[in-house]
């Protein structure tokens, strides 16, 4: 990969998004910029269901520290379901908005693996949960991509260091 580029991950909660973003980080290198870790700093939890004014505060400050990276040659890789078309085409804006390239990454799951993994995040708490109104609502508010964004497909039942691969060549084509 010869510049910055900004890499933004969508998927399905508990899709395996985080756990990409954190190879790729250590990959390409590049910085990740997980919309989950700024609610944390400012003391939400998007699991337990936030309002939407919050979610667009959240967004404008990863879109800045985005541009503050990508400005400074850095890729960038944003860590959130991008759940909504409009939110991947202001991700797409920000990228042409600095003079460099996104690629939109699908990470897709099989909604009985997905389920497997809530419940196991609930007996080990790995990691926040999602509370079920809050996951009713996404499961069935998710946008999937359409096929005019590009979307590179990554399955997360592949390894993580095939899906890494994936996306770097993506990135090196």
């Amino acid at each position: 990969m010869s510049r910055a580029t900004l890499v933004v991950l969508s998927g399905i909660s508990f899709a395996g998004k985080s756990t990409l973003a954190t190879a790729l980080g250590a990959a390409l290198p590049a910085t990740v910029i997980s919309l989950d870790e700024i609610n944390a700093e400012r003391g939400i939890h998007g699991g337990d269901g936030i309002p939407v004014d919050e979610w667009v505060t959240t967004n404008g400050i990863a879109r800045e520290r985005a541009a503050a990276f990508l400005a400074a040659g850095i890729t960038v890789v944003i860590d959130d379901t991008t759940s909504r078309r409009f939110l991947r085409d202001e991700w797409r804006s920000l990228a042409e908005s600095v003079g460099t390239r996104s690629i939109l990454v699908w990470v897709v799951i099989a909604p009985d693996a997905q389920r497997q993994r809530v419940e196991f995040n609930r007996r080990e708490q790995n990691r926040r949960d999602v509370i079920d109104t809050v996951m009713a609502e996404h499961l069935s508010t998710f946008e999937s991509p359409e096929e005019d964004e590009g979307a590179l497909v990554v399955d997360s039942a592949l390894p993580i260091e095939q899906q890494v691969a994936i996306v770097a060549a993506s990135l090196d084509a």
